[in-house]
């Protein structure tokens, strides 16, 4: 495929990435590794969830173009007004919003910079499919304090006991038939409870190495060295306090969790294989979605509207409930957005000086 300067272009459905591929001769040697380091400036510019969705949804384009026989690069306004209907059919506004995006961040990569997507019959389209579907934000139920202790109340209660005393986990034991779930449940365990503690992103969450989290006399100050809305690595730090009871406390089920997997450097969460050792690899952030449904599902409640979000989402909402300052959240969560904290708090707040509960009804 060629853009418009008769210069050849790949594209990420066939090597991964969503940035342009240009072919150089053998003679521009130079040409090809300026090429290359440009591509790969490119890749760090976005995160990897980012580029990962961008290029599931340029090959998903694409694949619909080639059905359809028609050009996905250079795409026509009619492409795409028709692509976004066929994806109106079963998709949410949020889905097919991304979608429209990743076709013109591929259209400006390749050097067109007249995207199909600002055109008038393309914008018409979709302000009619949102008007239509509605654009109301449907995010993940967000796990409560009532949920999260009925969730961890189904994971053996393997934490380390005391303040900063010397760790009391108890060892494996000969006659234990299922030691592998549960060194799973003793990681699933501090997972959840120091995601939900620090209101972290699920790449935030599984990010973490042993020297980004330092224990205190008060509790772990953890460094989140790049998220979302952090992609040049400046870094922040939260702290972690103990929790009140021993059940729900995220510093001690760290530290049981270390202890049991004996790790001391490295990835903090990481792979348990069939064999229950742990691997070096950390956890792919998807897992962590796995590991709250999972974990929801055990308390009897329908867990499809849960997902990693629900940790995060989670502790905004419960700190609201329990009266906490928007100022103070922020601090814990990280959000700059105040918008979507603010929605956080708002639905935390519904029964806190609730005009209807002041009427005598």
């Amino acid at each position: 495929m060629e853009n418009e300067n008769g210069e050849k272009v790949g594209f990420g459905a066939a090597r991964g990435e969503l940035v342009p591929v240009i072919e150089t001769s053998g003679e521009l040697s130079e040409v090809a590794k300026l090429t290359q380091e440009a591509r790969d400036y490119i890749q760090d510019a976005k995160a990897k969830n980012t580029i990962r969705a961008y290029t599931s949804d340029w090959k998903d384009f694409t694949d619909w173009c080639k059905i359809h026989r028609r050009e996905s690069l250079p795409a026509g306004s009619e492409t795409v007004a028709l692509y976004i209907t066929h994806l109106a059919r079963g998709l949410k506004t949020s889905t097919i919003q991304r979608r429209i995006s990743s076709i013109s961040q591929a259209h400006a990569a390749a050097g067109y910079d007249d995207s199909p997507t600002k055109t008038a019959l393309v914008r018409a389209t979709w302000q009619g499919i949102r008007r239509s579907k509605g654009v109301a934000a449907q995010g993940k139920a967000p796990v409560l304090m009532p949920d999260l202790r009925a969730m961890v109340e189904h994971l053996p209660k393997e934490v380390a006991k005391g303040k900063g005393e010397e760790e009391t986990v108890d060892e494996p034991r000969e006659d234990d038939e299922q030691p592998r779930d549960r060194l799973i449940a003793c990681r699933d365990r501090a997972l959840l409870l120091l995601g939900f503690a620090g209101a972290m992103r699920r790449s935030e969450l599984v990010g973490l190495d042993v020297a980004d989290v330092i224990e205190t006399a008060d509790g772990l100050v953890v460094t989140i060295r790049r998220s979302k809305t952090d992609q040049e690595g400046q870094g922040r730090k939260i702290g972690i306090p103990y929790g009140s009871k021993l059940a729900t406390c995220p510093v001690r089920a760290l530290r049981a969790w270390r202890a049991r997997a004996k790790i001391t450097e490295g990835s903090l969460f990481r792979q348990v294989n069939r064999h229950g050792k742990v691997l070096e690899g950390r956890l792919g952030d998807r897992t962590v979605a796995l590991v709250v449904k999972r974990a929801v599902a055990a308390t009897g409640v329908d867990a499809a509207s849960y997902a990693g979000h629900s940790l995060r989402a989670g502790l905004a909402t419960a700190a609201a409930m329990a009266g906490v300052s928007e100022r103070v959240i922020q601090g814990q969560t990280g959000h700059k957005s105040l918008p979507i904290l603010r929605r956080y708090i708002r639905e935390g707040s519904l029964f806190r000086e609730n005009a209807a509960a002041e009427v005598g009804l």
